[in-house]
């Protein structure tokens, strides 16, 4: 009895529209979250055919979170737009998606966007996809935090440190 599996395939844009249906939005703690429920989504439907007919995976309702951030992400290309030439004083996380501490920096950093909003502009670029601006300034490891102000460097942090640490970096910025 030799059994084969196939994998249901939803076209890329069909994939997508589902998937926006799927999210909802809510607020937890002060912090904005999307909330993905898939439990049917048919790309998830695994079915192990045999000569008797089919069988199917048992199903199980997913719920992915993620945090909406507050801070903008930059590339390469928006950087001297976005960082360099800003009026208002600047900070920069550089992190990378598999990075744990990283995530811990994100919280800290989304509470500092919130409140410092409209006093200080907060951005966020991923080392992996944009290895140039990373090189540029010399980013060997993350998470790091950069504050810029009139489009120079004026400080950086590297690691994660408490929130306390980046809010007296940002303060002295701010004094500056």
């Amino acid at each position: 009895m030799a059994s084969s599996a196939s994998l249901a395939v939803t076209p890329y844009s069909e994939y997508c529209q589902c998937l926006q249906q799927s999210i909802v939005r809510c607020q937890s703690g002060g912090n904005q979250l999307a909330i993905l429920r898939s439990p049917t989504l048919p790309h998830l439907s695994l079915r192990l055919t045999n000569h008797n007919g089919s069988l199917k995976a048992a199903r199980y309702p997913s719920v992915i979170c993620s945090r909406i951030s507050k801070a903008t992400a930059v590339t390469w290309e928006s950087w001297d737009k976005l960082v360099l030439k800003n009026k208002s004083p600047v900070l920069v996380e550089f992190y990378a998606s598999w990075c744990g501490p990283c995530q811990m920096v994100h919280r800290v950093i989304d509470e500092i966007a919130t409140e410092y909003q409209g006093k200080l502009e907060c951005f966020m670029v991923d080392t992996d996809k944009d290895l140039m601006v990373a090189e540029e300034y010399d980013v060997k490891a993350v998470p790091v935090v950069m504050l810029f102000k009139n489009g120079n460097k004026h400080d950086y942090i590297v690691g994660t440190m408490p929130k306390e640490f980046y809010v007296d970096a940002v303060e002295k910025l701010l004094t500056n």
